[in-house]
């Protein structure tokens, strides 16, 4: 027996698939997937800035800290500033997933005395490379 196909067949099959995406179930985690909340800055002193940067659902305190690193950089960068030292970092859990990091550095035009030494333009451009907010 031969099996004859319709013209419109394979129009119907493309409508069905199109229109599927919508009821396609959700990944498990889709939901918890990082998202970058913002960063707020204040400064302490001339040299000092204080950085308060919240993610949801990151994927370890590193990546939170990088974050703070990155929106440090760049506003030690907006500043004429082109090195950063590290004083310290405060991590907090927030409720529904959010880690607040609360991170203090320093910042001159000059290379700092210290091991925490940060290079605001090279962390800037890791930054974007990695897909971290610097703002």
């Amino acid at each position: 027996m031969q099996r004859v196909r319709h013209p419109i067949a394979p129009l119907l099959a493309l409508g069905l698939m199109a229109g599927a995406g919508g009821c396609a179930p959700t990944l498990p985690g889709a939901d918890r997937a990082p998202a970058y909340l913002g960063a707020e800055a204040a400064v302490l002193s001339d040299d000092l800035v204080n950085m308060v940067v919240r993610m949801k659902h990151p994927d370890g305190p590193e990546a939170v800290q990088a974050y703070a690193r990155c929106a440090a950089a760049n506003y030690a960068l907006g500043r004429g500033y082109g090195f950063l030292r590290h004083v310290r970092t405060q991590l907090g859990q927030e409720r529904g997933g959010i880690v607040k990091a609360d991170a203090v550095y320093t910042m001159s035009a000059i290379l700092p005395e210290g091991i925490r030494t940060i290079d605001a333009e090279v962390v800037v451009a890791d930054c974007a490379g990695q897909g971290i907010p610097t703002v």
